[in-house]
């Protein structure tokens, strides 16, 4: 198996834990990285990198891991333009929005389902994400919720059962019944398709008793919880969150002191989604907070048609650092090191010899010009496993 040193790279992200007492982001200056198979095997400075068979030159550009976007709505059909330009002319942001893409998405065939799956994973490799969870929760019947998981399990091992997006409309007048559902035979047809469960604890939606059902119904068959939680008002997601040990509370605008010692004193990760608040108007999420508090904080786009239709991380890295208190030190490894703790994982998210050779080259000689260049397209090479792929 041959090996390739990526060399003269001007600033390496690693998020190599070993280094943080210096730097939070384990930088490396003058570096290089090593290659072998789909794994780095080596990071260092670029005078001391072993000899490979293959080499590119950087150029003195950046170079940190591929981005990992913890949270996304990637299977449906449609689109809700109408809905967006009403919200920008002063109506606000409702759950019940999701209607509308629940009746595109179980109209489409499968294959109009795949093809805007991979279209829109295709835009975000563009922009350096390598590692994607994606839910269901724009069909709401057994077959829609099963389908969806299916395609989405094609493309990602990170597949999230999210059947309680909200109250399907065929029970709009049993809440009850439809969680039956969703803890029974609706959750016995989607499990072999999915590592996650979600829920959406909002006014709304499911409340806090609903979805404890829902969550520990799915972890009852083997499914790990995470949480859409305290998004449009104060509630009891978050706590539930942490409670139950799910891997991330996701929104998180909304907190109470005890919300966020909940998040400081747990595992659960904070996972903030810019890309929501900028699309309604809403109130920023506040990561100084959090961060100041000692919770682990993600970013993520929530792409999804109706409150997030982007794909771009570097985008909500510049959100972040504008609008929520986040330094670009910090907004960076929220997309990376961040996303993959929300996802439980080690393997992603930092470039140390084992993990996983997702790479990311910017045509800028520090990553913090995805802030300080917001809007402007950086990214100019994606490795992916090991492949370069952009």
């Amino acid at each position: 198996m041959s090996a390739t040193v990526i060399t003269n790279i001007a600033t390496l992200v690693t998020n190599d834990p070993s280094l943080r007492d210096s730097d939070p982001l384990g930088l490396v200056r003058d570096a290089a990285v090593v290659v072998e198979g789909d794994r780095v095997v080596w990071t260092g400075e670029s005078s001391k990198a072993p000899p490979t068979d293959n080499r590119v030159d950087a150029g003195g550009r950046a170079v940190l891991p591929g981005f990992v976007d913890s949270h996304s709505h990637l299977v449906f059909a449609g689109d809700r333009t109408e809905e967006f330009n009403a919200r920008m002319s002063g109506r606000p942001y409702g759950a019940g929005g999701i209607r509308t893409t629940v009746a595109a998405t179980r109209a489409a065939s499968d294959a109009e389902l795949e093809a805007n799956l991979t279209r829109y994973l295709a835009e975000a490799l563009r922009q350096g994400t390598t590692t994607f969870e994606t839910k269901s929760g724009y069909g709401l019947t057994v077959e829609d919720e099963a389908r969806a998981l299916r395609l989405a399990a094609a493309h990602t091992d990170e597949v999230t059962y999210l059947g309680a997006h909200i109250v399907a409309p065929e029970f709009a007048d049993d809440p009850a019944g439809y969680v039956a559902l969703v803890t029974g035979e609706m959750l016995n047809a989607c499990a072999p398709h999915a590592r996650w469960i979600d829920v959406f604890c909002e006014k709304g939606a499911f409340d806090g008793d609903q979805a404890r059902a829902i969550l520990t119904a799915g972890k009852a068959k083997g499914l790990q919880p995470r949480v859409h939680a305290n998004q449009l008002s104060y509630g009891p997601g978050v706590r539930l969150a942490v409670e139950l040990d799910a891997a991330s509370a996701d929104h998180c605008t909304h907190l109470t002191d005890a919300d966020v010692d909940a998040l400081a004193s747990g595992n659960t990760v904070a996972t903030l989604l810019p890309g929501a608040e900028f699309s309604t108007r809403a109130r920023w999420p506040d990561a100084r907070r959090l961060l100041d508090a000692g919770a682990t904080v993600a970013l993520s786009t929530d792409c999804n048609p109706g409150s997030s239709f982007t794909s771009s991380m570097p985008f909500c890295i510049a959100l972040a650092v504008r609008d929520m208190g986040m330094t670009p030190d910090e907004a960076v490894r929220a997309a990376t090191a961040g996303g993959a703790a929300a996802l439980r994982r080690t393997d992603v998210g930092r470039l140390v010899p084992g993990a996983y050779a997702d790479l990311v080259m910017l045509d800028a000689p520090s990553h913090v010009h995805l802030a300080y260049r917001p809007g402007v397209p950086l990214v100019t090479g994606v490795w992916r496993r090991g492949v370069r792929e952009v």
